[in-house]
């Protein structure tokens, strides 16, 4: 990999911080508070996991649609279930499973790949592959946040070094 992986290496290096501090938190969960909520229209705990496994998902779907060929075997992904009550343990599993999808889909790709458009259901008309993964990880960051926020309000001791990777 020469300067051609660049981008392609500091957004997954990014990425994986941002799913290393992710499953730190999830560490942090009270077993006994995963049906908890903070209000009666809110995600429940669990929820929140089961959504950040479709955080997660949205990386494979992406890189998927840049490779279906070399990275058929991501569609069994797709089978898994998403957005719903998930256990501490199946998150924590599920999300490295997704982690090495994605570390897989990654090493096929170099930096030009990045601004091949790709269809998908916000935009059929297709955007750049960089402009969907950097949505996908706002995506993932706001729900992060979202789990620290309520391990917060849980009374969990928790502060800047959970959400960041310090240096």
């Amino acid at each position: 990999m020469g300067e051609f992986g660049l981008i392609r290496t500091a957004f997954l290096s990014k990425l994986e911080h941002q799913i290393e501090r992710t499953q730190h938190l999830i560490t942090l969960i009270p077993t006994d508070k995963l049906k908890w909520n903070p209000a009666p229209d809110a995600l429940r705990l669990c929820e929140v996991l089961g959504h950040l496994l479709e955080c997660m998902a949205g990386f494979c779907a992406t890189l998927y649609a840049v490779d279906p060929a070399r990275l058929a075997h991501f569609q069994r992904l797709r089978e898994q279930p998403v957005n719903h009550c998930c256990e501490i343990d199946e998150a924590r599993a599920r999300i490295i499973n997704y982690a090495e999808h994605i570390r897989e889909g990654f090493a096929l790709l170099d930096d030009a790949d990045l601004g091949k458009r790709i269809s998908t259901v916000f935009a059929p008309e297709g955007e750049a592959m960089m402009t969907i993964l950097l949505g996908n990880l706002e995506h993932l960051i706001n729900h992060k946040y979202q789990l620290f926020f309520y391990l917060k309000l849980l009374g969990v001791r928790v502060g800047t070094a959970d959400l960041y990777m310090l240096r």
